[in-house]
Formats: C-alpha cells, structure tokens, sequence
C-alpha cells in the first residue's frame, strides 16, 4: 500500500530535474561518486587484487560490530574529504542494538570518534534507546545521517522502531526523524541534490518482533525526501515519505538481532537495487525517485548462485552492483541484466562450525573508481580491497 505523509507529492515533482543528473552523479553505500562508465574492462572487483586492513573501529568506549559505512565526500566541519564514516551496532558488551558511536578514519588509517550518541541526545521521539544500525549516509553539505534501532540487552524481543537520527558536520545530534513508516530503519542510501535530497532506507521491524522468530513478509523500503540547508542554516527537514517498496521478508534471530533486507543502491538510470537477504536475491524497484506507489518486492535481477545472504550493497563505477554475504566471506559482482560477472573472498576469517567470513560482512562503500571499503564485524576493523 502506497503512504505518503500529510498527503504531500509536490516535493516529488522538485525531483524531475534531478533524474537527469543521476547519469552524472550516483550514491553508493552512501555517497556521492562519479558517473557509472560503461563495463568495457570487465567486471569492477576482477581489477582489484589487495585486502588490506585500513583500522580498528573500536572506541574508546569499546563498542564493537561495525555495520554502517560512507565515505565524506567534503570537508566540513570535523568531517574530511577522502575519511571513512563507520557505525557500530553493539556495545562493549557485544550486545546488538545499544551500539551508540561513529567512527571516523583517515584513509592512512588514523581514527577518531566523530560522535558517541547518548539517550539524552536525543529529542523524546525516538522509541528506545541508541543502536545505530548499517543505515550511515553524509550529504554533500556535511550532515550525517543514521539509522537507529535500538534494544535492552541485545533481545530480539525488545527491539525497538528506533529513528533516523541527524548530526551536523561536528558530530552534534540536532534532530530526528520517526514515524511516518519507519520502523527499525536497517539500511539507507540516498539522493544528494544539494539543497534537495532523498532518502532511501529499508525498515524491518513492521511486524517482525511479534512475530516471534517467524519470517513476515513486511518488511519495506521507503523513500524519505528532503529540504537541506548549508551548515548554520537550518536544519534538515523533512518534505515527505513514500513507500516504494513493500512484503519483503523479515525475522528476528538470536545471532543476528533482525535479518531482512539490507543494502541499497541507486543506479545512474534510477534504479533502487535491494539486498532481499532472507530470499537470497537481488531486488531492483523502477524510478525509485519519483514513484508514487509500491512496487511491491521489486523485480528480480538475480537470485542464488553464488549469494549467500547478501548484505550491504554498493553500486560500483562501472555500474555492476556489489554485494557481501552474511553467510560467507564473498564479495559478488552483478550486472544490471543479472549476470553474476565476479565474486571474491575478501574475509576469511575462522569461526568454528562455519565457512570463512560468515557472520563476517555487513555495509560495503565504494572508494572512488580504485577500491571497495567493508568493515569485519568479526575483526571490529575497516578493510579496504583494492
């Protein structure tokens, strides 16, 4: 079913000028990068051939299992052009849900705390507590955008709809966003038209702690649209909410917290590509900028082969769409028309009784045109392949 908040479409129509430049200009794992340039060399990941571990990403205060990755685009603020952006889920303790800091790393490895996020923080209309999930973006006028969903202890049962919450380029929180159908925002991409942008954010929890464990096919992705002001200017605010995808699979798990679909990525012709991670496929969702309706669970670009449980997901140079595996430490190559080109292990890390890398993978962030940026959950360090 097709939501809109305060009936509101006009804010969809400001978006008509901006499809031209999605040829020029795309977000991948959350950020601005240059224009998809046709396949003409081969798949994008076949060319890089070195794993190299950029930093910890844990803090001082301890919190482990980053998910979220963007890189800045900008320098603004504490922000960097060229660092990398990490947030992470769980606390010392390694509880999922009550993780409440992002990292900030240079790309010669030197990291710092951009912003360690308390309940106080926040504006009273966040259900829960902190929690921040692998929905990360910064926009090109320094604002930093997460997802939250927050728990008591890392329990399934008490998982919350949690916010998106919005930081200036200090690391300040100044706002939220809740409600209007977000509910346990997982993952995000966007739009950055400057003074316009879109948000593009999976949610899980429509459904899924009720049911107890069993998959629900509720799950949804909708699209989040923007005024956005220069730093100093104003705040953020938020023009309208649109549910552009509907019935995705979801559950709860004990290891994991929620699986449900994760990683998006928008591509140079306005394609939304989704990581539906229980169904093990691909999803694509037509001109996710400007429709009005549902598309429902999208159309399929490829399933199985060589996914297994696909993650985060990134649009790379080329165009092909880059995913990672929850259940193994691959990499996997997808062209548009769904041919999987490549796939690589790049996470081999040994937990007992399961493949290399599993449990290992999450967000994903392409590095201009040479490299792809992933966090090890497992390692709690940032990685670059290159």
């Amino acid at each position: 079913m097709h939501r809109s908040s305060r009936g509101k479409v006009s804010i969809g129509l400001l978006f008509t000028a901006c499809v031209a430049l999605v040829s020029s200009f795309l977000v991948s794992g959350g950020i601005v990068v240059l224009a998809n340039r046709p396949s003409e060399n081969g798949p994008f990941i076949e060319g890089l051939h070195h794993i190299a571990a950029i930093a910890s990403t844990i803090p001082s205060n301890g919190d482990v299992n980053p998910y979220g990755t963007a890189v800045v685009q900008r320098s603004v603020g504490k922000l960097t052009r060229g660092d990398i952006l990490v947030s992470n889920f769980n606390n010392n303790l390694n509880q999922a849900g009550t993780g409440s800091t992002i990292v900030e790393i240079s790309p010669n490895g030197i990291p710092t705390l951009f912003a360690q996020i308390n309940v106080s923080d926040l504006d009273g209309t966040c259900p829960g507590g902190v929690g921040l999930t692998t929905a990360l973006v910064v926009l090109e006028r320094g604002w930093v955008i997460v997802g939250n969903l927050p728990t008591t202890g890392g329990t399934p049962a008490s998982a919350m709809a949690g916010c998106l919450i919005v930081l200036n380029s200090n690391g300040t929180v100044v706002e939220t966003f809740a409600g209007q159908s977000i509910n346990g925002p997982w993952d995000m991409t966007a739009y950055d038209g400057g003074s316009r942008a879109a948000l593009f954010v999976t949610n899980v929890l429509n459904g899924t702690v009720a049911a107890n464990g069993n998959v629900v096919n509720t799950a949804t992705v909708i699209r989040i649209e923007l005024n956005v002001p220069n730093q100093g200017q104003g705040l953020p605010s938020r023009q309208s909410t649109t549910e552009i995808g509907s019935g995705f699979a979801a559950q709860t798990n004990a290891a994991a917290l929620v699986i449900g679909p994760t990683g998006v990525g928008l591509s140079r012709n306005g394609t939304l590509y989704v990581a539906d991670t229980l169904q093990n496929r691909i999803a694509a969702i037509p001109d996710a900028l400007m429709r009005l309706t549902s598309a429902s669970t999208g159309r399929t670009v490829t399933v199985n082969g060589a996914l297994n449980g696909p993650l985060g997901l990134a649009i790379a140079p080329n165009g092909d769409i880059l995913t990672v595996n929850g259940n193994d430490g691959f990499m996997v190559e997808t062209t548009p028309a769904g041919v999987q080109a490549a796939k690589k292990l790049v996470d081999n890390t040994i937990i007992p009784g399961s493949p290399p890398g599993a449990g290992c993978l999450f967000g994903i962030a392409v590095r201009a045109s040479d490299g792809v940026y992933f966090p090890d959950d497992c390692t709690s360090t940032l990685n670059l392949l290159y």
